[in-house]
Parts: C-alpha cells; structure tokens; sequence
C-alpha cells in the first residue's frame, strides 16, 4: 500500500480533500492508499516524514502552504528543504478561510469585534491551525490591519481550533472552511467574515473581509 502522510488532523480542509479523493486515485493506480496523519509544526513534521521516506514513491504527502513556502522564513532550522527534498506532484485545491467566535461574544459584526477587541486588549484570543500556516499568517495579517490586539493560540489544525470555539476555551479562531462550516451551520458560532474575495456559495449571509470593513 501506499502511504499518504497528511500534514494536519482529520477535521480539516488538508485531510477532507485527501478523503475525498482517495478512492479515486487508489483506483487510478490500482494500489491501497493508507492514510497517515501527522499534524504540527505547521507541516514541518508530516513533510520531515517524506523527505527522509526512501523515494520509491511509496510515500507521499498532502502539505499546505506553510510547510512548503512560508516555514522557511519562520523557522531557524527546518527538517526539510521544500526545494530539494520533495518533488511536487499535483495541486489540490484552493480553500478559504472564515473568521468564526463564540455566541457569547458581545460583538455581532466585524466592526464591533474590532472596536471590543480593543476596549479589552489582550483579552481576545484567537485561534488558528498552527505557526507558520496561511492561518496564522492571515490572524497576524487581520491584527496588523485592523490595530486590534488579538492574544494567538496556535493548534494542530484547525479542525481543533474550531472545537475549541465551540467549547469556549478561544474567543475566536481562523479556520478553513470544512473545519467551521458545520459548526456555522448549526448556529453554534458565528461567522464574521471570509477571506476569499468573493461571498461562498455556501455562506452566501457571510460577508468578505473586505465587505465587512477590512480590505486586504
């Protein structure tokens, strides 16, 4: 069999799509395809797997973003080089992400999360799939932007950062979209906004960030 290393926990977008798409390509190629999660580091330690697997091509990986082009910059040592180590097979998919909070949070809208964020700073957390994703970048970017003073809680993936909303141990929490969609959908998180630059067919009442106050 073949083994897929995935790069984040089941509950994400990373480990969604590879399901998705297992049957199909362990028809194509007429092998079992196993999967094998191996979540932190923002990917470094599912990919470090890969690399250092012999190239037979018996192991491959599902990585995202951060793991591939932005934990170099991030990381003094990385286990890996993306450039020399691996070797690129196909692209996926293209997911974007929601910004999601507790229904107890007394903000309802984009705006007023900001403006309550920064009447209270440092008491506002805000969780994402780990250091080094497009996650966290795009929490560190909203922060930038926005001046408001978000506390970072970084997680495995954001399959349990959005658990964790749920639970009320984060005030908020940047997640892809599988990870928050039917947490949204039962009505127990509210989503203030989306990155992608478009309203989802599937959140059609949600609106962009831009739309909702912060371009970029």
């Amino acid at each position: 069999p073949i083994r897929v290393v995935v790069t984040f926990p089941p509950g994400g977008s990373t480990d969604a799509v590879m399901r998705l798409i297992q049957p199909k390509v362990s028809e194509r190629l007429g092998q079992a395809l196993v999967i094998d999660n191996r979540p932190g580091a923002g990917g470094n330690i599912g990919l470090g797997v890969v690399a250092q697997a012999p190239g037979d091509g018996y192991t491959i990986g599902v990585g995202a973003a951060g793991a591939l082009a932005v934990n170099s910059s991030l990381y003094a040592k990385m286990p890996f080089d993306p450039l020399k180590d691996l070797k690129p097979v196909a692209m996926l998919a293209a997911i974007p992400f929601v910004l999601i909070g507790q229904p107890g949070l007394p903000a309802k809208t984009l705006k007023e999360l900001i403006a309550y964020s920064k009447a209270n700073p440092g008491a506002v957390t805000i969780g994402h799939g780990g250091n080094g994703t497009a996650m966290h970048l795009s929490a560190a970017l909203f922060s930038q932007l926005t001046g408001a003073p978000l506390t970072q809680v970084p997680y495995k993936g954001s399959g349990p950062a959005a658990l964790d909303v749920l639970a009320g141990n984060v005030s908020l929490a940047i997640v892809d979209l599988p990870a928050g969609l039917p947490q949204i959908q039962a009505g127990k998180v509210v989503a203030y906004a989306v990155t992608s630059p478009q309203r989802l067919p599937s959140l059609p009442g949600v609106p962009t960030m831009a739309e909702a106050g912060v371009p970029g």
